[in-house]
This record gives structure tokens, C-alpha cells and sequence, in this order.
């Protein structure tokens, strides 16, 4: 199995599939060209996982748009999921008695969200690896099925041949802006691309600030207050190296 070395050369639908009917087990890797790793995790040619380096959506975001859970239980099973240092879908389902097909469905989501962003992307060097581990909560006992992943996704052979050379440029990587490794870094704790303007920054600060500030969660115990002045602490300080 050979994949291309850019993606600008191909499309993640091309790589995913090539992935699948090799049944590959490992990890398909897209680094941009500022830096950031976006991760695929694979088995036997499915997906199991999917890891983005920035903006990503949790699983209380999902639970929260499809309404399916109320704020309150998501706020207390997030809480003891942090304390606890369990999955936060493992402590819905087990502590707040949610149907594990909820949860599921939401996870199945969360992964199909992910990998639409990912194929937004214009260029990233591209790398398939097996050695790295799947994070915790991967989908490993039932990951996600080829209709699911690879239905609808884009191929290199639906670009338009008729474009202009213009609109089929992608910027190399000696054209990309080089970024700072610790305003990256900071990006990554507000949850924002390296190219988050002001306005993002703040709105990102302020709903972290809600959830993290510990006088905000006057129930919770001493260990979920430790735990909540940690993050408080992280996020105030990348704001305050961002805006400095």
C-alpha cells in the first residue's frame, strides 16, 4: 500500500479509501504546514477514532445540540468524568443511567464532524504510521462502517478539470506563514485554529471561563474545585499570552 505524500494530490475520501480495502491497521496522519497533526486512527481498514489539533468538538457539544441530555447533567457528568479521570460517555452511561445507543450515536457523530473538518483542509503532508496508539475512548469494539465514513466524501476525480490553474493552487509550504510554537500552544487550550482572529479568542475565553471558573459550580466537591481551578488557571493564562 502506497498513499501520496500531499494531500493536495488526493482527497481523504481517496486515502480513506485506499486504507479500507487494505483492511490497514495504524494511524493516517495530516500535518499542516504551520504545525498542526490531525489524526485518523484505523482497524482493519475502519475508523475508530479521529484526533484534531485545535477547534474539536467534544461530546457534550454534540449531546447539547441535538438536546438530547440537559445542561445540568452535562455540567455534573463532565465534572466527575474530570475527577474521576474517566471517559465522560463511560460516566454518562454508567453514573446519570443515559442509553448507551445515545451516547454511541453521539460519539459516531462527534467522528463524522471531525473528519469534515478534516476534509476542508487544502494541503498537509500526509503519513500513514503503525505505531501510534489510539486514544482512550476509540471506537475499537464497533468502529465506524464504510458507508458511514466513506459515503458522500469527496474524491480527486470530482474536481472540476475545467478550473483555472488559480482556483487549483494550494499554497506550498515555503508560502505558509510560520506561527509561534507557544501562541499555538495557547490556541490549542481556547480549542481554536492557529488563525483565530480577536473576536474568536474572547468568545472562546468567555464560554471556557463559565465552565471552568470553580465559583460558578457552588455543588461541587473539593477534588472537582482542585480540578477546575487547574483549567481555569491554563485557559486565563493562554488568553492573557494571546491578548498580552
Amino acid at each position: 500500500m502506497q498513499l501520496p505524500g500531499r494531500l493536495r494530490s488526493t482527497s481523504l475520501g481517496d486515502l480513506l479509501g485506499t486504507l479500507h480495502r487494505a483492511r490497514a491497521t495504524g494511524t493516517l496522519e495530516l500535518v499542516e504546514f504551520h504545525g498542526r497533526t490531525h489524526r485518523v486512527h484505523l482497524a482493519r481498514g475502519l475508523v475508530t477514532a479521529v484526533e484534531l489539533d485545535g477547534a474539536a468538538s467534544s461530546l457534550a457539544e454534540v449531546l447539547r445540540r441535538d438536546r438530547a441530555v440537559d445542561d445540568e447533567t452535562l455540567r455534573r457528568s463532565l465534572l466527575r468524568a474530570m475527577a474521576s479521570r474517566r471517559l465522560h460517555g463511560e460516566v454518562l452511561v454508567r453514573d446519570f443511567k443515559l442509553s448507551p445507543s445515545l451516547v454511541d450515536t453521539a460519539l459516531r457523530r462527534q467522528l463524522l464532524t471531525r473528519l469534515a473538518v478534516l476534509e476542508q483542509l487544502g494541503d498537509a503532508q500526509v503519513f500513514f504510521r503503525v505505531t501510534v496508539r489510539p486514544p482512550r475512548g476509540a471506537l475499537a469494539d464497533d468502529p465506524l462502517r464504510p458507508p458511514e465514513f466513506l459515503s458522500g466524501r469527496a474524491r480527486a476525480r470530482d474536481r472540476n478539470p475545467n478550473a483555472s490553474p488559480a482556483a487549483r493552487r494550494v499554497p506550498s509550504a515555503a508560502h505558509v506563514p510560520s506561527i509561534d510554537p507557544k501562541h499555538a500552544a495557547a490556541m490549542r487550550v481556547l480549542g481554536l485554529p492557529p488563525d483565530a482572529d480577536a473576536t474568536a479568542i474572547k468568545r472562546a475565553y468567555r464560554q471556557l471561563a463559565r465552565t471552568y471558573h470553580p465559583d460558578l459550580h457552588p455543588t461541587a466537591t473539593d477534588d472537582e474545585r482542585r480540578l477546575l481551578a487547574q483549567h481555569f488557571v491554563a485557559v486565563t493564562a493562554a488568553y492573557q499570552l494571546l491578548v498580552a
